[in-house]
């Protein structure tokens, strides 16, 4: 029951840094003011931005479907956390496949709040590649792209040796 306790102040540590963020944000830079900060000129900026889609923008206008969406996919997560985490990758490196679930479901969650409670998900994170824009994201998009990383680097790794 502790493991379990650890485990879920730790998805909401991280969804309220996520939330943290992302009101910061809107208070130094409210959407639709057109103001940025140039961190680096010319590749990173900061602003606020309102997607009413999901990743790259897509299915906009759909904001309530895809919180729905969000919703049920991490109640199949966790519903199939044995076989997703916990099985054939677990063996590989247990500790960085919890990290993985943790990351997976805080930025889930991040992203679903912002659908139900703003209408949209605050994007922030600006890059810009000499003329190739990036679409904008934000802290929750980097737990779920962190997330989705470790688990492809898990699937490659030799399976842990049983004791003999």
């Amino acid at each position: 029951m502790k493991r379990l306790a650890a485990f879920v102040l730790a998805v909401l540590a991280l969804v309220l840094a996520d939330q943290a963020v992302k009101e910061v944000m809107l208070r130094l830079l409210p959407m639709g003011g057109g103001r940025s900060i140039v961190v680096i000129d010319g590749f990173f900026n900061l602003l606020c931005v309102g997607n009413e889609g999901c990743a790259w923008s897509l299915l906009q206008g759909h904001g309530k479907a895809l919180a729905v969406f969000g919703l049920l996919m991490l109640a199949l997560l966790v519903w199939k956390r044995r076989a997703v985490f916990l099985g054939d990758l677990a063996g590989r490196r247990l500790t960085t496949a919890r990290v993985a679930e943790k990351l997976l479901y805080a930025g889930i969650l991040g992203n679903v709040i912002d659908r139900l409670f703003r209408g949209v998900v605050v994007d922030m994170f600006d890059f810009q590649f000499g003329s190739y824009h990036y679409p904008c994201f934000n802290v929750a998009d980097v737990y779920i792209c962190t997330a989705a990383g470790l688990l492809v680097i898990l699937s490659f790794l030799p399976k842990a040796k049983a004791d003999a």
